[in-house]
């Protein structure tokens, strides 16, 4: 079956920077857009970035510039690059696709 796992998470000072990882399998992974979603305490989740099955990206406002988004397919991964992060950016990261989730991978972001 379908399976996504996130990983690269952590503790981040404000205005550093960290790499997730999403690796799937069970799928032919190049055919799919995957996206990435945040969710923190209290708040629904969020769309943050997607990326389609030729490396097109599209980010919400609040990271456009701050995040990257890339793929390798040759791994089965994408990958999210969080830049300048805020402490508003901590939450728990998803990738998905095909109604698929992963369990997620938390960032914080705090001094």
């Amino acid at each position: 079956q379908v399976q996504l796992v996130e990983s690269g998470g952590g503790l981040v000072q404000p205005g550093g920077s960290v790499r997730l990882s999403c690796a799937a399998s069970g799928i032919v992974f190049s055919y799919y857009t995957i996206n990435w979603y945040r969710q923190a305490p209290g708040k629904q989740r969020e769309l943050v970035a997607s990326i389609i099955r030729g490396g097109s990206t599209n980010y919400a406002n609040s990271v456009k510039g701050r995040f990257t988004a890339s793929r390798d397919n040759a791994k089965s991964t994408v990958y999210l690059q969080l830049n300048s992060l805020k402490p508003e950016d901590t939450a728990v990261y998803y990738c998905n696709t095909a109604d698929v989730w992963g369990p997620g991978t938390q960032v914080t972001v705090s001094s």
